[in-house]
């Protein structure tokens, strides 16, 4: 099947500038990432066909090359997919390498001529955390169990018997590629024998059969700092994916979720929690206990006739920054509730007291000496 043209998959034009480029490229990411399109069975493959074009089209070399010869520019491939992180990691292994360096004075990949793919370093690892907000709060040392692969033991990651050194292949003497005189051209490929790596295992391991790796889960222990927010990410050195045929392991991250809470709402550092005081607090005033997210309490005095969604701050009382010292502060939202359930002598002393109301609701005669005002305009 032909390959789609890389400007219809990352969503630009071959006019298009660096800038504007890398914005298509940015969107088009954001609509077909994987974590966002669970119910496509297509999105993973399409997000990396999107990674793949633009690796191309950002590089001016290969976007020249692609704009003057299309796909034929890149056939023969060095070996990588694009869901290792790149397909296409300079021109050594293409069909029109030579062309390339007569053309371009050797932009073309020459110097990954000097061997194939030996050691390559184990991909990075994505882990979703979830932690209360009094873990946020607190910190803590968690445990986690993490799928991967690791090195194999028997034979300490070079994926031959007894941990033997791999041998350079006879086929292309260790240069992970194969020449052909093809007419005036001279075409480069990957070699048939050893697949680019540049090396042969003659016994392979018993226990990973020459990968040099081998599946198994891994207990770590993680200190989650305080102040985590949603989205902090923590990163793990070498607890990725083992390398191949030796190479470095990559790197676990951790990205951090801080589950809602049933009293508080957090905006950063600070915290917010709404506390429903009765009719008569309201008016008369008093003291009221707001919950700490330590555990503890503040006593917290209510002003005389305090209107609902009145804001108290009680200083210090929030979360602590994850990056420097100090806290956030800790908003109190004051809700005045209307009584329910009332009986009929609660009715009869609510009357009577409204009736002794006309001149304490300001905001109320306020309102509807405007709304009278506003009437009267209306009507000429």
């Amino acid at each position: 099947m032909a390959k789609r043209c890389y400007y219809d998959i990352v969503g630009a034009s071959k006019t298009d500038t660096t800038v504007e480029l890398k914005k298509a490229y940015r969107r088009k990411v954001k609509e077909l990432h994987p974590d966002q399109n669970q119910d496509n069975p297509n999105a993973e493959a399409q997000f990396k066909e999107v990674n793949e074009a633009y690796d191309i089209l950002k590089d001016p070399e290969k976007k020249a090359a692609y704009d003057r010869f299309g796909h034929a520019a890149f056939e023969g491939g060095t070996g990588a997919s694009a869901g290792q992180g790149g397909g296409h990691q300079g021109f050594g292994g293409g069909g029109f390498s030579d062309i390339f360096e007569d053309l371009f004075g050797g932009f073309g990949g020459g110097g990954q001529r000097g061997g194939g793919q030996r050691a390559a370093r184990g991909q990075d690892l994505r882990y979703n955390l979830e932690v209360s907000l009094e873990e946020a709060f607190n910190g803590k040392q968690s445990e986690i169990t993490v799928p991967g692969s690791v090195a194999c033991e028997a034979c300490s990651g070079t994926g031959a018997d007894g941990g033997a050194e791999p041998e350079n292949c006879p086929t292309c003497a260790g240069m992970g590629k194969v020449r052909a005189q093809q007419g005036f051209f001279t075409v480069e490929r990957t070699c048939p024998s050893c697949h680019g790596r540049g090396q042969i295992i003659k016994n392979p391991c018993g226990s990973c059969a020459g990968a040099g790796r081998v599946q198994k889960d891994r207990s770590l222990s993680v200190n989650i700092p305080k102040g985590v927010e949603t989205g902090t990410r923590i990163r793990l050195t070498g607890e990725g994916e083992a390398g191949q045929r030796g190479g470095p392991a990559g790197d676990l991250y951790i990205f951090i979720e801080v589950q809602d809470h049933s009293i508080f709402q957090r905006d950063g550092v600070n915290l917010f929690c709404s506390i429903p005081i009765s009719m008569t607090t309201a008016a008369l005033g008093g003291e009221i206990e707001a919950p700490n997210i330590d555990g503890g309490r503040s006593k917290v005095k209510v002003p005389v006739g305090v209107q609902s969604g009145k804001q108290l701050r009680l200083r210090g009382k929030g979360m602590p920054a994850l990056r420097g010292s100090g806290m956030g502060d800790l908003y109190i939202e004051l809700e005045a509730e209307t009584p329910t359930n009332l009986t009929a002598r609660q009715k009869e002393l609510l009357r009577e007291f409204e009736a002794e109301s006309k001149n304490n609701n300001p905001a109320g005669h306020d309102f509807f000496s405007r709304v009278k005002s506003f009437w009267e305009d209306m009507t000429g």
